[in-house]
């Protein structure tokens, strides 16, 4: 499973014109599942993002999670982080899982950060079309990899 957190002041995402998830300060989750995760791989990205230290503390050092400061996650499905251009210019996505498979992990990842870490949450709509407005904090840009690749 892959994510990426982006440090946010404030977001949303909208599906046809009508907003689906805001938030505000917190943290931007695009959440990718590769064929083979599990749960486990569900819970390492969750608890992950929940204590990621990348928000700022009173002597300004990233020292802080989501949860010190109460912030907010957008959660937004994108099977593209599986995308694997190696081989060419256009992306191959044999290594995302099928959508049945991602939009159960998916909903795993998202009910750990609400009900193991008590993170507020709010989406985007799974293999909809969506804008996803981000207001990058720093920039603040984390990959996560729950294969450890990087």
């Amino acid at each position: 499973m892959r994510a990426v957190v982006q440090r946010v002041t404030d977001a949303d995402v909208s599906v046809g014109g009508k907003i689906t998830g805001l938030i505000g300060k917190g943290a931007v989750v695009l959440i990718g599942v590769e064929t083979g995760d599990d749960e486990k791989d569900a819970e390492y990205i969750a608890k992950k993002i929940a204590n990621l230290r990348i928000f700022d503390d009173a002597d300004g050092v990233m020292n802080l999670s989501v949860k010190d400061i109460d912030g907010e996650i957008l959660a937004v499905s994108q099977f593209t982080l599986l995308g694997d251009a190696t081989g060419g210019n256009r992306p191959s996505w044999f290594k995302a899982a099928k959508p049945e498979e991602a939009n159960s992990l998916y909903r795993k990842t998202i009910d750990i950060m609400k009900d193991t870490y008590d993170l507020h949450v709010e989406e985007g709509v799974f293999q909809a079309e969506m804008l996803v407005r981000i207001n990058n904090d720093g920039p603040v840009t984390i990959l996560l990899e729950s294969h450890k690749l990087f």
